[in-house]
C-alpha cells in the first residue's frame, strides 16, 4: 500500500514539474506560478506534492529570470552596437551629443540625460546638451574642478563612475550653489555620472538622472560607462573630422589665395618684362612716361633730382614744381611710394644709394591693390632709363675729362686760367691741393683698371688717365702716401693680385701736374728696383732716397719724418734728446760710452733712450731706419751750422753799417 501511495506523489510531482516546463515555455508570467501552486492547493493536493510543486514553481521562476537576464543583457549589447553604428555615421558634434544622451536615456529608463565636456577657453568643464530637461538653466552651466559628481569622474588620474540615489543629500558630494539651483529647478534625485575619456585624460562625463530616489546596480553603471567609451570615441572623431574640414576649408582659401596671387604676379611680370624692353629696345624716356601712363590709367611726370620735370604724360604739369613740393619729395623715405594729398602719388627713382629723381602720379581711377604693387616695379623701370641716360651722358663726360688730365699730364699748352676754368666745368678746383696718383697691376688686368679708375675718380671727385697700362689718377688731398694706400687697398682685392701705386705731390697748379706725374713714375721706378712690388707709397714713403729722386729736394719733410717728434720735444721741454740721440750713435749703440761723451750718469742716457723710442717708435733701432735717423741727425746739424752762420753774417753786415 505504501509503494501505491508514494508512486502515485511521484506521479503527481512529475505533472507539476511538466506543467512548470511548459508555463517556461511558453513565456508565462510569474502569476501564473503562482497560480499552479494555488490550484493544486485548492484541490487538496497532499503537503508531499505540494512541497514539490513548490520546489518546481521556485526553480521554474529562477530559470525564467536568468532567461530575462540574459535576453536584457543581449538588448542591451544589440542596443549598444547599433548605437556604435550609429555613431560612426558622418555627423556634427551637436547631434552625435543628442543621440548619445537619448540612447543614455533609453538604456538605463533615466528621466534625463547630459553631457558635460572641458571648454579650453573657460578652463573648465560645460554642459553642452541635455535630454529629458524641464528648464532652460543646465545648458552651458560651468561645472568647476572637485564640484559635484564631477570630482571623480573629472579628475587627471584614474577618473572613475560616481552615482548618488539623492544627489541634494549626499553629503558625500562638494556641493556647488550654482549646481544645486538647477538640481532642485529639475528635481533631480538620484544621478549616475561616468567618465569620458580621451586617452589617458579626461574628456568630459556622461550623467543620467532620476527624479526619484534609485539605487544604480553594477550592470547598469558597466552599461552606461559602455556608452560613454563609444562617446568618446566618437567624439574624437567627429573633432577630428572637424578639424580636418577646417584645414582643408583653410588650404582651398589659401590656395584660392595664392592662384589669384600668382595671376596678378603673372600679370606685373609681364607688365615690367614690357616696361623692361621697351628700355632695352633704346627707348626714351617720354616713351616710357607713355607707356606707364597707359598702364597705370594715371597722369605721370618725371622730375630729376634737382626737381627738373624730364618727361611728362597726361596733363601736364601733374604736381607743379615749387620749393614746398620739392622738399616733400626730397624727405621721402628711398623707394617706397607715398600719397602727397589731392590724389598725387610720389614715387621714389633710386639706384643704389644714390637719389635719381621722383615720378609723380595722379591716378583717373581708384587703384586696387595691383596698382600699388606696380608702383615699384615701374619706379625700378624708369630709374634703369635714367641710368641708361645718365651713362650716355657719363661716357661722353669721361672721354671729355680723361682728354683733360692728358693735357695736364703731357704739359699744358693753355693758358693757367683758362685751364682752370676747364677745370671748374668739370667739378674740379685745381686752385686746392690734389696728389697724382699711379697704379701698374702686376698681372692680366683686361681692362679692368680702367673701368675701375673711372669710378673711382668719379666717387673721389677727381680725374683719371690710361698711360702705358697705368691708371693715372688726380686726387683731391695732399698726403700722397694715404692716396696711394687707398688705391691699393680698392684696386688690388678687385684685380685678385698685387698692384705696385705710387703717388707724388700735393701739387697745387695745373703746370705742377705734369712734374707730380713724372715724380711718381720716379717713385714708381724706384720702388720696382727696391724690390717693393705689390706695395704703394710716394717719395716721402722712401726716406732720403726719396729725397734725392723728387724735383723740390724737401729736405726739411725728411728731417722732420725722420726725428722730427725728438726735434719738438727738445724745442717744447728745453731737453737735449737730439743731442744725447747723436752721442748714442757716435759710440756705436753703446748707453755707456754715450754718457761719457755726454758727461751724465748712463741711467740718464737710459731713461732719454726710452723716451726716445717713445716717439719715433719701438723700430727705431732697425738697421734701415736707425740709418735714416743717423741722416737726418747729420743733415740737421749741418741745417743748424748753416743757419747759425747766416745770422752771424746778417748782424755783422748790420754792425757794419751802423760803424
Amino acid at each position: 500500500m505504501v509503494s501505491t501511495k508514494e508512486g502515485r506523489v511521484s506521479q503527481k510531482s512529475d505533472a507539476g514539474v511538466f506543467a512548470v516546463l511548459e508555463l517556461l515555455d511558453g513565456g508565462a508570467p510569474p502569476d501564473e506560478f503562482e497560480m499552479l501552486v494555488d490550484d493544486a492547493r485548492r484541490s487538496g493536493a497532499d503537503p508531499e506534492e505540494l512541497a514539490a510543486l513548490e520546489r518546481a514553481k521556485r526553480l521554474g521562476l529562477s530559470v525564467r529570470a536568468r532567461a530575462e537576464s540574459e535576453q536584457q543583457r543581449l538588448a542591451t549589447m544589440s542596443a549598444l552596437f547599433e548605437t556604435g553604428f550609429d555613431m560612426a555615421v558622418p555627423q556634427d558634434l551637436e547631434s552625435l551629443l543628442t543621440m548619445a544622451l537619448r540612447r543614455a536615456r533609453v538604456l538605463l529608463s533615466a528621466d534625463l540625460a547630459w553631457i558635460a565636456l572641458y571648454d579650453d577657453e573657460k578652463g573648465a568643464h560645460v554642459i553642452r546638451a541635455s535630454d529629458g530637461h524641464i528648464t532652460d538653466r543646465n545648458v552651458g552651466l560651468r561645472l568647476d574642478p572637485g564640484i559635484g559628481l564631477g570630482s571623480a569622474t573629472t579628475r587627471e588620474q584614474n577618473p572613475a563612475p560616481f552615482w548618488t540615489p539623492d544627489y541634494l543629500a549626499d553629503e558625500r558630494i562638494p556641493h556647488s550653489p550654482s549646481v544645486d539651483d538647477v538640481v532642485r529647478l529639475e528635481r533631480t534625485r538620484a544621478i549616475l555620472a561616468v567618465p569620458l575619456s580621451r586617452g589617458t585624460g579626461p574628456l568630459g562625463s556622461l550623467y543620467v538622472g532620476e527624479r526619484k530616489v534609485r539605487h544604480y546596480s553594477p550592470d547598469e553603471v558597466s552599461l552606461l560607462r559602455s556608452l560613454a567609451d563609444l562617446t568618446s570615441v566618437a567624439i574624437e572623431q567627429v573633432r577630428l573630422v572637424e578639424r580636418n574640414a577646417a584645414l582643408i576649408a583653410e588650404l582651398e582659401r589659401r590656395t584660392t589665395t595664392v592662384e589669384a596671387g600668382l595671376r596678378d604676379v603673372r600679370g606685373l611680370s609681364e607688365t615690367h618684362h614690357r616696361l623692361i624692353e621697351l628700355v632695352l629696345d633704346d627707348g626714351d624716356l617720354h616713351a616710357l612716361t607713355d607707356e606707364v601712363h597707359r598702364e597705370l590709367d594715371a597722369h605721370a611726370c618725371v622730375y630729376s633730382a634737382d626737381g627738373t620735370p624730364l618727361a611728362t604724360a597726361g596733363e601736364a604739369p601733374v604736381c607743379p614744381a615749387d620749393p614746398v613740393t620739392l622738399s616733400r619729395l626730397g624727405a621721402l623715405t628711398p623707394r617706397r611710394p607715398a600719397a602727397l594729398g589731392d590724389g598725387v602719388w610720389a614715387v621714389p627713382l633710386a639706384a643704389g644709394t644714390g637719389h635719381l629723381g621722383t615720378l609723380v602720379l595722379r591716378p583717373r581711377r581708384a587703384w586696387g591693390p595691383e596698382d600699388e604693387q606696380l608702383l615699384p616695379l615701374v619706379a625700378q623701370a624708369v630709374s634703369v632709363q635714367l641710368l641708361v641716360e645718365n651713362s650716355r651722358t657719363a661716357i661722353t663726360e669721361g672721354q671729355i675729362r680723361e682728354d683733360f688730365l692728358g693735357d695736364l699730364l703731357s704739359g699744358p699748352q693753355r693758358p693757367r686760367r683758362q685751364l682752370e676754368q676747364s677745370a671748374r666745368r668739370l667739378g674740379i678746383d685745381l686752385r686746392r691741393e690734389h696728389v697724382v696718383v699711379v697704379a701698374r697691376p702686376e698681372g692680366e688686368a683686361h681692362g679692368k683698371p680702367a673701368v675701375w679708375a673711372s669710378s673711382y675718380a668719379y666717387r673721389q671727385k677727381g680725374l683719371r688717365s690710361m698711360h702705358n697700362g697705368h691708371a693715372v689718377l688726380l686726387l683731391p688731398g695732399g698726403d700722397p702716401g694715404a692716396a696711394a694706400r687707398a688705391v691699393s687697398a680698392e684696386l688690388s682685392p678687385l684685380l685678385g693680385h698685387p698692384v705696385t701705386v705710387a703717388a707724388a705731390g700735393p701739387v697745387g697748379d695745373p703746370a705742377a701736374v705734369r712734374d707730380g706725374f713724372h715724380e711718381a713714375l720716379r717713385c714708381l721706378d724706384a720702388m720696382t728696383a727696391l724690390g717693393a712690388t705689390g706695395k704703394a707709397g710716394s717719395l716721402r714713403d722712401l726716406g732720403f732716397l726719396g729725397v734725392l729722386l723728387s724735383d723740390g729736394h724737401d729736405v726739411g719733410a725728411f728731417v722732420h719724418a725722420a726725428i722730427g717728434p725728438v726735434i719738438d720735444y727738445d724745442e717744447q721741454r728745453f731737453t737735449d734728446l737730439t743731442r744725447t740721440l747723436e752721442a748714442y750713435f757716435e759710440a756705436g749703440g753703446s748707453p755707456t760710452n754715450a754718457a761719457k761723451r755726454l758727461h751724465v750718469h748712463p741711467n740718464t742716457v737710459a731713461r732719454r733712450l726710452e723716451r726716445i723710442g717713445e716717439l719715433l717708435g719701438p723700430r727705431w733701432q732697425d738697421p734701415e731706419r736707425a740709418l735714416e735717423v743717423q741722416l737726418a741727425l747729420r743733415v740737421h746739424r749741418v741745417r743748424g751750422v748753416l743757419a747759425r752762420a747766416d745770422a752771424d753774417g746778417d748782424a755783422g753786415g748790420d754792425g757794419a753799417q751802423e760803424a
